[in-house]
């Protein structure tokens, strides 16, 4: 069980103008921000964060969105983090995601979901460390 996770507001989520909401939600669940930034992947690093994944058919796509605008990346601390967030954002198929999440509030579909959240507390870890120095965590 770790006490952090990892979350990037997603480019379509962003451009929709939902951050501050989707913001508002971390918050009142009881997540505080340990680290957090706006920024803009270039398709080397959204295709370096999503390495996992490059054998898989929908990579190529995945890349292009992650680097077609600006998302919010951010640490999030709380006890058992990983689980209480992934329970926070809902199923990655938004149709499939319970109501109040948010996913099922602001994703328009399986490849715009909005949100990101690491499934597990190694790839938190990972993740975290993928975009912030250990001098910019608090």
């Amino acid at each position: 069980m770790s006490n952090r996770t990892f979350t990037m507001i997603k480019p379509d989520a962003t451009a929709k103008g939902n951050t501050g909401a989707i913001l508002s939600m971390i918050n009142a669940a009881g997540f505080r921000i340990v680290a957090m930034k706006m920024t803009k992947l270039s398709k080397e690093k959204a295709g370096e964060f999503y390495a996992v994944h490059a054998a898989r058919p929908f990579y190529g796509e995945l890349v292009d969105f992650m680097s077609s605008g600006p998302i919010t990346a951010a640490i999030l601390e709380k006890e058992n983090a990983v689980e209480d967030f992934r329970k926070l954002i809902g199923s990655t198929n938004p149709a499939e995601a319970a109501e109040g999440t948010i996913r099922k509030l602001f994703a328009a579909s399986i490849g715009e979901n909005a949100i990101h959240g690491s499934d597990s507390n190694e790839n938190a870890a990972i993740e975290g460390n993928f975009f912030f120095s250990k001098l910019e965590q608090f």
